[in-house]
């Protein structure tokens, strides 16, 4: 089995040819090729790490959706001076299919 680690969003994503993952927010349409350089490479019983070797892998995935995460509610509040606020925050987000490491 081939996987990769990849950096995308500002996380590590383990990926394998097929996979569907969600990251943050990649400019793009639906349907638009996306490409990643990765971090580590595990091919059967071989792992590659070695910075020259992983420049000539590409991981390519496929932007299925465009969506936003769930709500978080943030409340403020502060003891005896009557000061409170209420805030709401929707993480950006992209669905994306991988279609190949090569």
């Amino acid at each position: 089995m081939v996987y990769a680690i990849v950096r995308a969003g500002g996380r590590q994503e383990k990926v394998s040819v097929g996979d569907t993952i969600v990251i943050n927010r990649v400019a793009g349409e639906a349907g638009d090729s996306v490409g990643f350089a990765p971090v580590l490479l595990v091919d059967g019983s071989t792992v590659t790490s070695a910075k020259d070797e992983l420049d000539k892998v590409k991981v390519t995935a496929e932007i299925v959706e465009s969506l936003r995460g769930p709500k978080i509610r943030i409340l403020k509040y502060k003891n005896k001076t009557g000061y409170k606020k209420r805030q709401g925050h929707r993480q950006e987000l992209t669905k994306l299919k991988v279609t190949g490491i090569a």
